[in-house]
């Protein structure tokens, strides 16, 4: 296991993410919800443990830099879901329970979640994934030419332009 910690590591960069779990069970001084609390931890560096689906809305509607993940029991998660599911730095809902087949029945007709688990490492695994894929999403490129000789760089501007044109995304 500290092999995979080391690994999710490794992988984090400087975007801020925000992890709010939300289970009614959530009491950090249970040795079961500290060994979860630092198995996430190793994969992004602010969870927020809550036992409402009250205060995980209020965490996520205050939330306004960070890009959140919740992950959520079961139970709560079928009646928080449709509360949170369209809100905009929300990328992905994970639900952690005891019963996957159940929870899965209703889950599928959420597109922001990423499975029903019921074990953390494979949240983990996922969530490491996801950010992975955020963070190659908001990666930006910034080009500049020093020189119009090279016909190589011309080659490439010329073929981004290409690519590009129409969008509204680029300046050169």
């Amino acid at each position: 296991m500290a092999s995979k910690m080391t690994r999710y590591q490794r992988h984090r960069m400087a975007e801020n993410y925000l992890v709010i779990w939300v289970d009614g069970n959530n009491d950090m001084a249970n040795q079961d919800c500290q060994n979860t609390m630092e198995q996430l931890r190793a994969v992004v560096n602010q969870v927020n443990p809550c036992k409402t689906a009250e205060q995980c809305i209020q965490q996520l509607t205050e939330n306004q830099e960070e890009i959140s993940f919740v992950i959520s029991s079961g139970a709560l998660g079928q009646h928080l879901v449709p509360d949170i599911h369209d809100i905009a730095k929300l990328n992905a809902i994970f639900i952690f329970c005891g019963n996957k087949q159940r929870h899965q029945v209703w889950a599928q007709n959420w597109p922001k979640i990423k499975g029903v688990h019921t074990s953390i490492k494979h949240i983990c695994d996922k969530l490491a994934t996801t950010i992975k894929q955020c963070n190659q999403d908001h990666m930006s490129v910034d080009l500049k030419l020093t020189s119009d000789d090279d016909p190589q760089l011309r080659e490439l501007t010329d073929y981004i332009r290409q690519e590009v044109d129409g969008t509204g995304w680029y300046r050169m």
